[in-house]
């Protein structure tokens, strides 16, 4: 008995460790085209739930390359995660400064 039940706890932890490699995989999207649609746009490394957006990383300017996916990835009062096509980093922007979706 002591055999079926090791054998039984891997299966089980094996299946587990596929289903956590698994799920980064099917959740990544691909950001949509945009262009941001202020004159300005301030953009953050990261969003604090209790105080903000936080980390300043640069301004972005009218028509700057980003992408967002509306629906997929997270806007947090209004700050958008946003993809930075210029340098290639992530980081947050306001979402009425994302617009021109699938113009470029």
């Amino acid at each position: 008995m002591p055999h079926i039940k090791r054998v039984l706890a891997t299966g089980a932890t094996a299946v587990a460790a596929a289903a956590l490699l698994q799920a980064p995989a099917q959740s990544a999207v691909v950001p949509e085209h945009a262009i941001i649609t202020c004159q300005s746009a301030s953009f953050y490394a990261n969003y604090n739930s209790s105080y903000g957006p936080t980390g300043l990383v640069r301004t972005l300017s009218y028509g700057d390359k980003v992408g967002h996916t509306r629906g997929a990835h997270p806007v947090y009062n209004g700050w958008a995660a946003t993809f930075d096509f210029g340098p290639n980093d992530w980081g947050y922007v306001r979402y009425e400064c994302i617009g021109g979706y699938g113009s470029w």
